[in-house]
């Protein structure tokens, strides 16, 4: 092995090397708009995230700020010569042959630029304008459309590699991740996906009279057929009955949505626009007759904190919600069933359904409703130096029927796994977890209200703050569309 080089200086770090930029055109070339690293390229370069052969590597890869067009270009200073097994990384390649970005990427330079002098500031996103809320750096506005639309194919094939680089696990539409890996995408089902695309809007610099865009981020929704719960069995048909005649539109047949996936790019947050488009996504299904009920497939807890704090808001706008709160009269029998310790809890199924919030999302937000309704001496809080007053006997009653509440709804959530303990280990087991959620929610109420004494409306019943979104990552891992429940 004489002669072999140090290998580990041949190393560089992918998520450093690839540069990501907005570029608009003007007068005088392309001018950048923002530049930033991805948070992830395992899935792209291998679970270390490094690329061996180069020096001083450069993986630009420069968009279009209004349509996307992307174009990359990798420099560097020195490349190895191949050793035996060892060879460079072949950049260009695995973004290529991987399918990560489409053809048009991969042009001279000079077709990239000479083409974004020509499109100028006559462009116009797709889809249909759906909302627009005034931000400090411009108008801001929301547009829906369906992959169906040739224009949203397009762009998403040009966007699709930020599910891969800000979202741990992300993947493609269409894309088998039980299957090898394949550049072949099933848009068979593009009828069912549609997007929601944020982009900001201002004054030309070049023209005051035309406008200016530039892509913030972008939402996915995938459209299930609803199966309602029957609890008993319909009757039988009689001997004359047919199917309706004509086309059935299958668009009005009732649905569970699921947003699959959430990506503001970095320059853009920390202003509230993750805040605004996740209430806009709601909003839209909220007032979608067909929609039964609004999932959202496996967020991490960035963006359930997100979430959480845009549907208690919105819940707590419902009249039927926000007068819910702990029964103080009811009596805990030492054994026995428990009898309801929500004033109104023979309604709680109807308002979740009427909010059309998923079960178990709508029971956390509910707690952490009643939570913030206890004393002072009870109340979770994430302060240290709080002066809080002694409770009273009527202060610990309202703490254990909250603690009751939660008790019951971790014990049916993990009840196969707590089986495998004796009573006194499951008592353990649920006071740990509890003490938990206690510090989970205390935080997420603390931002709330810091949220909340900031808003600003955003054109919509709910409303929006940069706290809401200011240290999040806003992303949901995406699979590859399946029914499940959520």
């Amino acid at each position: 092995m004489a002669g072999l080089p140090d290998l580990e200086e041949w190393y560089a770090d992918a998520n450093e090397a690839l540069n990501i930029s907005l570029v608009s055109p003007s007068k005088s070339g392309l001018k950048t708009i923002a530049t930033f690293h991805p948070k992830f390229t395992f899935s792209i370069f291998g679970d270390d995230e490094k690329i061996f052969g180069y020096k001083d590597l450069k993986i630009n890869l420069r968009y279009r700020a209004n349509d996307m067009r992307p174009h990359l270009r990798v420099a560097y200073s020195k490349k190895m010569k191949p050793v035996g097994e060892h060879a460079p990384t072949d950049v260009v390649g695995i973004l290529e042959e991987g399918g990560h970005l489409p053809k048009v990427a991969f042009v001279k330079g000079s077709d990239f630029e000479d083409s974004s002098q020509q499109l100028g500031d006559n462009w116009t996103p797709p889809g249909t304008l759906y909302q627009s809320f005034d931000g400090s750096d411009g108008q801001y506005e929301v547009r829906t459309a369906s992959l169906v639309d040739p224009a949203v194919k397009q762009l998403n094939s040009r966007i699709q590699i930020f599910a891969r680089l800000f979202i741990d696990g992300g993947s493609y539409i269409g894309e088998d991740r039980e299957a090898a890996p394949s550049t072949t995408l099933d848009l068979s089902d593009a009828d069912k996906w549609t997007f929601f695309l944020l982009y900001r809007k201002q004054k030309s610099v070049e023209d005051p009279e035309k406008s200016s865009y530039t892509f913030v981020g972008y939402a996915t929704v995938y459209r299930f057929f609803y199966f309602p719960a029957i609890p008993t069995p319909p009757t039988s048909p009689t001997e004359n009955w047919e199917l309706p005649a004509g086309d059935m539109d299958l668009s009005e047949l009732p649905c569970r949505t699921r947003l699959s996936q959430f990506i503001i790019l970095p320059p853009f947050q920390g202003k509230g626009n993750g805040a605004h488009l996740y209430n806009a996504v709601f909003k839209y299904y909220h007032d979608h007759p067909p929609t039964q009920e609004f999932v959202v497939e496996n967020p991490n807890e960035a963006f359930d904190d997100l979430r959480d704090c845009c549907d208690l808001t919105f819940l707590r706008s419902m009249p039927e919600f926000k007068e819910l709160r702990l029964d103080t009269k009811v009596t805990v029998p030492k054994s026995g069933p428990v009898p309801p310790l929500i004033v109104g809890q023979e309604n709680l199924e109807k308002i979740r359904l009427k909010a059309k919030i998923a079960p178990r999302q709508f029971y956390r937000v509910l707690e952490m409703h009643l939570m913030s309704q206890l004393p002072r001496s009870v109340r979770p809080t994430m302060s240290l130096d709080d002066d809080v007053p002694s409770p009273t006997a009527a202060d610990k009653h309202q703490e254990k029927l909250w603690q009751l509440i939660v008790k019951q709804r971790l014990y049916r959530h993990n009840k196969e796994a707590l089986s495998e303990f004796d009573i006194g280990e499951r008592i353990e087991k649920l006071s740990e977890t509890l003490g938990s959620v206690e510090l989970e929610y205390a935080r997420i109420l603390a931002l709330h209200e810091r949220a909340m004494k900031h808003s600003v409306p955003s054109n919509g019943k709910r409303k929006a703050d940069d706290d809401l979104d200011g240290h999040m990552e806003e992303a949901t891992s995406s699979k590859k569309a399946r029914v499940e429940d959520a």
